[in-house]
């Protein structure tokens, strides 16, 4: 049975899809429209409903499962839903929010068990027993959250699937350039994005929460490791640069980086993350994509398009 990305621009569609996001919008003339973003297990399209009132956005808020009918079509250069019917599904339809929602490949269970051998190559105790703390504090969301509401790892278990490949890219730099510090390096991987459990609403319809955009997950996590050095009565300098780790992993001010990279290891956390994030949006667009043509283009990466060749 054809999932929502199987399907082609001009292909015509009737499918079961979950409402990842809903947001309300005017038009330049004042008519009211919706932003739909709907999903199924193969990914996410973007779709309008035009001429909504209070009743559409009652009817169709984030995290409900829904019955569309329509076509694809090509907008800037990337594919969108054309919505021609679309319908809350019945609870005697048996669609349930789970047969919807992507997922990492490995279960939660399995990548938590890699994350967890790489604190055997961790000497520093101060670090470890902080990065502990915090990880067992947040267990649980952190085994299914995802690592953003959009663009990557933006499904079931997506944060811990992209901390644990992180982890790996970052054992092989650390072999290969033995000065780093091994201990702030993979600290800093598993701690830096935690804060996103609580910035964000939850695995499934995310959605920011009220502290997640009054704070944000990198001041939320800074705090987090001031706790957590406090109740385990740790101080000194491992404290200060597990925080200037987490502060300044997005490189730039203009990226949302309160800190720029003071630390060689805070330098490579910065380019770990951004590996891992874009080959992730790079995997999902070219994975769709047929040999010989360009991907949708991809908005994050400067809004290019990129080729996938012709031959394996």
């Amino acid at each position: 049975m054809k999932k929502l990305m199987d399907y082609k621009v001009g292909e015509t569609f009737e499918l079961y899809l979950l409402i990842k996001q809903a947001t309300t919008g005017v038009t330049t003339q004042g008519s009211s429209f919706m932003t739909l973003i709907l999903q199924d297990k193969s990914g996410d399209l973007d779709a309008k409903l035009w001429d909504t009132t209070e009743k559409h956005v009652k009817l169709y808020p984030s995290g409900t499962i829904v019955k569309v009918g329509g076509d694809i079509h090509e907008y800037r250069g990337k594919n969108q839903m054309r919505i021609k019917s679309i319908r809350p599904v019945k609870e005697e339809e048996g669609i349930s929010i789970s047969d919807l929602v992507p997922s990492a490949l490995k279960s939660k269970e399995v990548l938590f068990e890699e994350l967890m051998q790489f604190f055997f190559e961790m000497e520093n105790p101060n670090i470890q027993r902080i990065t502990r703390h915090v990880l067992k504090k947040h267990e649980a969301e952190f085994k299914t959250y995802p690592a953003a509401t959009r663009n990557h790892h933006d499904y079931v278990s997506g944060l811990i699937d992209h901390v644990v490949s992180m982890l790996k890219l970052g054992k092989s730099i650390a072999d290969l350039y033995p000065s780093l510090n091994k201990d702030l390096l993979y600290a800093g991987i598993i701690l830096h994005d935690v804060g996103k459990v609580i910035e964000l609403s939850g695995p499934i319809g995310t959605q920011y929460t009220v502290e997640g955009n009054l704070i944000g997950h990198i001041s939320i996590m800074v705090n987090e490791i001031t706790r957590a050095a406090d109740e385990l009565e740790i101080s000194g300098e491992e404290v200060m640069l597990l925080q200037h780790m987490v502060l300044s992993h997005h490189g730039k001010e203009e990226w949302g980086s309160p800190k720029r990279p003071m630390l060689k290891e805070a330098e490579m956390l910065h380019y770990i993350d951004n590996i891992d994030a874009k080959m992730n949006m790079l995997d999902r667009a070219l994975g769709k994509t047929n040999p010989g043509e360009f991907s949708e283009r991809i908005f994050p990466l400067d809004n290019r398009s990129f080729y996938k060749p012709s031959f394996e």
